[in-house]
């Protein structure tokens, strides 16, 4: 029995980037003789362990043989006699084929680190073709890895793929998993250049697809948005929102009848989270005003304000700004329409809004013989007077 470091914390060692996680692949050796050694079995689908100790992974060396479409279609061979050549010709990409001894000698029969250096994104074998989620995590590689280019020959298979239907199998778990994970990365814009050129984002996300192979120059400040928001390290629902905003044309004054439809219709499709989801909508319905260079009075802004929820969900309200500003950032360079507004002011209205006791205010207009509605709207001129005075406080400095 010989355990051997695998993947990505080889890949990553050469490259000299943070430590990843680390997985094992372990050969000659029986599921028996595993939990014999202590390890604790977790793997439901073939023979996966944790170490006793580091809790670290320990795979059985395995291969697998597809017999149905999509992700699950696949029955997995494992015990002592397959060898580690034979499970690393079974992973995605060259560069996550290789492995590492104890003595730290590098095994790679595939060609990984020459890819490395190469910068190239490849596929190990043909065997590529029977896992459509290679197809995101090939994307969201090329997110990632920057500098590296995509294999001819491994785009050229990637549309076979798509062309034979294989990414109509996924399950949305998957691929929300691998897109929220892309969003993450360095570039995300290039996953989705990745996934248009294989043919896989006009199945995967069709109501997004139109706005990517736009020339508009709103729609090339869009994607340009979407860097952005990586730039400034944002959190994924006000990434995911960015990416939204695709569905209704960038800088457009009203928004579409069909794009919160479109929004839905996408969220359901992918199980995207609820926070996700929330942002999303808010940056559809609102972007357009929280951006706008026209002056807004305290009622206008009490108004959106109360239409965000603000007052109880102010982080939710923060993530909709953040998505706003990398909007508005990339639309600065194009439509007059955008400028750079001061989102400070959004923020400080809110917190003026938010300073309002308004249990104390609710308790004088009960005094006052005020019932139902007519105590909301008490609290709501409060609040308008609030921002008024911070807005009065704007024109005077």
């Amino acid at each position: 029995m010989k355990a051997w470091k695998v993947g990505g914390a080889v890949r990553d060692a050469l490259l000299g980037r943070p430590d990843s996680d680390v997985d094992w692949v372990v050969t000659g050796a029986t599921p028996e003789a595993m939990r014999a050694a202590g390890y604790v079995p977790v793997g439901r689908d073939f023979p996966v362990f944790l170490h006793p100790l580091t809790k670290q992974e320990y795979a059985l060396a395995r291969t697998e043989r597809k017999t149905a479409p999509g992700y699950h279609g696949f029955v997995f061979h494992a015990d002592p006699g397959v060898t580690l050549e034979e499970d690393l010709q079974r992973r995605d990409l060259t560069i996550n084929a290789m492995a590492q001894d104890e003595t730290g000698r590098i095994i790679d029969p595939y060609g990984g680190q020459h890819d490395l250096q190469a910068r190239v994104l490849r596929h190990v074998s043909p065997a590529f073709a029977e896992d459509p989620v290679r197809i995101l995590r090939v994307a969201r590689f090329a997110a990632r890895f920057v500098d590296f280019e995509v294999a001819p020959e491994t785009h050229a298979l990637m549309q076979r793929m798509v062309s034979a239907g294989e990414v109509d199998a996924l399950v949305a778990e998957r691929v929300w998993q691998e897109l929220s994970r892309g969003l993450m990365e360095a570039q995300p814009s290039r996953m989705f250049d990745v996934l248009q050129h294989s043919g896989a984002l006009a199945r995967l996300m069709p109501e997004l697809q139109p706005a990517w192979v736009s020339t508009e120059p709103a729609a090339i400040r869009w994607r340009a948005a979407i860097d952005l928001a990586a730039q400034q390290a944002l959190p994924l629902p006000a990434r995911f929102a960015v990416v939204a905003m695709g569905l209704s044309r960038p800088g457009q004054v009203a928004l579409p009848d069909n794009s919160l439809a479109a929004l839905s219709a996408w969220c359901e499709r992918w199980r995207i989270p609820g926070e996700s989801r929330e942002v999303a909508e808010l940056a559809l319905r609102e972007c357009d005003a929280v951006c706008s260079r026209a002056a807004t009075d305290a009622e206008q802004r009490v108004q959106l304000l109360d239409r965000c929820d603000a007052w109880r969900r102010s982080e939710r309200f923060e993530l909709l700004l953040q998505a706003c500003e990398c909007i508005a950032h990339a639309e600065d360079s194009g439509a007059e329409r955008w400028s750079s507004p001061s989102f400070a002011r959004w923020r400080l209205a809110r917190a003026r809004g938010a300073g309002v006791d308004a249990g104390a205010v609710a308790k004088r207009a009960a005094a006052q013989g005020l019932r139902g509605p007519q105590i909301g709207y008490a609290v709501h001129d409060a609040r308008v007077l609030a921002v008024a005075e911070h807005l009065y406080d704007e024109i005077n400095d």
